[in-house]
């Protein structure tokens, strides 16, 4: 009974810190020199701190806030002028603990192959307001306001883009809301259930076995965030998604495994999908790490009628 009620306890404050996000803000390196002091002020339940959002940009952009509810979003947007002919617009969605700093290099390719660009910060993420995270279910109304920003510009061609819980974040948006309808959506190292990234949560994070704890981290996070996490499923979601989509995953990510990934591309409903899997490649940009094989599988996908 002693041991299940620490177990319980340690999930329940470990599920605090993974949804909790404080507006101290530091770099990414600063956070993978304090590793050790952060894991300590973990335990003791200290909020994460945001990632800081460094605009290094080579390209023009704008920056503007977002509506979504009651928060504000931070984002960039950079708008090729009226003398270019573009190809459409991408908005783009990063991924837990991340921020738009993390896909300016994705970002920067869309927008050389004649795309205009949105990027947001999530709530709790980067500049944007919030400080609660739920790792794709509520973030799943950021999507659907980006969304709507960008079709009320009159944009036609409207690409989704989406990292780990962000494209988590999109499939929720698309099952829930059917105006949400892009041209076509790209998704990498997406999760298929919420348990399934909890688990990973308590294997790479707290280095705790995946199971009893992914469960409890769910139950705890649910019972804290005020909803039911279990019913966050993107494997299941995707059956509602017809429009031609683009999965991608590396054969080596730590967070996602492989029968993820084949049970969110056997289960999407669209008729025209392709899966591109990245060798060598772990839960991390492939735009960075393959750069060739990333720019070629986009490409070939955005231009395919």
């Amino acid at each position: 009974m002693i041991l299940f009620v620490l177990i319980n306890v340690i999930c329940a404050w470990q599920a605090f810190i993974f949804t909790h996000f404080s507006q101290e803000k530091i770099s990414k390196n600063q956070e993978q020199q304090n590793v050790i002091p952060q894991k300590f002020s973990r335990i003791l339940g200290k909020k994460h701190p945001r990632q800081l959002v460094v605009d290094s940009l080579p390209v023009p952009h704008q920056s503007l806030f977002i509506t979504s509810g009651t928060l504000k979003l931070a984002s960039w947007y950079l708008k090729h002028n009226t003398d270019t002919i573009t190809k459409g617009t991408v908005i783009m969605f990063h991924g837990y603990g991340s921020s738009r700093s993390d896909i300016i290099p994705e970002a920067t390719t869309f927008y050389k192959m004649q795309y205009n660009v949105l990027m947001i910060d999530f709530r709790a993420h980067g500049n944007s307001e919030g400080n609660i995270c739920s790792m794709g279910y509520y973030e799943s109304n950021d999507v659907k306001a980006a969304f709507d920003f960008i079709s009320n510009t009159g944009e036609k061609n409207i690409i989704l883009w989406g990292g780990s819980m962000g494209a988590a974040a999109i499939t929720k948006a698309m099952h829930d809301d059917y105006s949400i309808k892009p041209s076509k959506i790209i998704l990498e190292k997406c999760f298929g259930r919420m348990t399934d990234a909890a688990n990973a949560l308590a294997r790479n994070s707290m280095h705790e076995p995946a199971r009893p704890f992914g469960a409890l981290l769910t139950f705890w996070g649910s019972v804290e965030l005020g909803t039911y996490l279990f019913n966050m499923n993107p494997k299941q979601y995707v059956k509602k998604i017809n429009c031609p989509a683009l999965i991608q995953w590396g054969d080596q990510d730590e967070n996602v495994s492989k029968q993820e990934t084949e049970s969110i591309y056997d289960n999407l409903g669209s008729s025209k999908k392709k899966l591109v899997i990245y060798p060598d490649c772990k839960h991390e940009n492939f735009s960075l790490e393959q750069p060739v094989l990333w720019k070629k599988s986009v490409n070939d996908f955005l231009s395919s009628q």
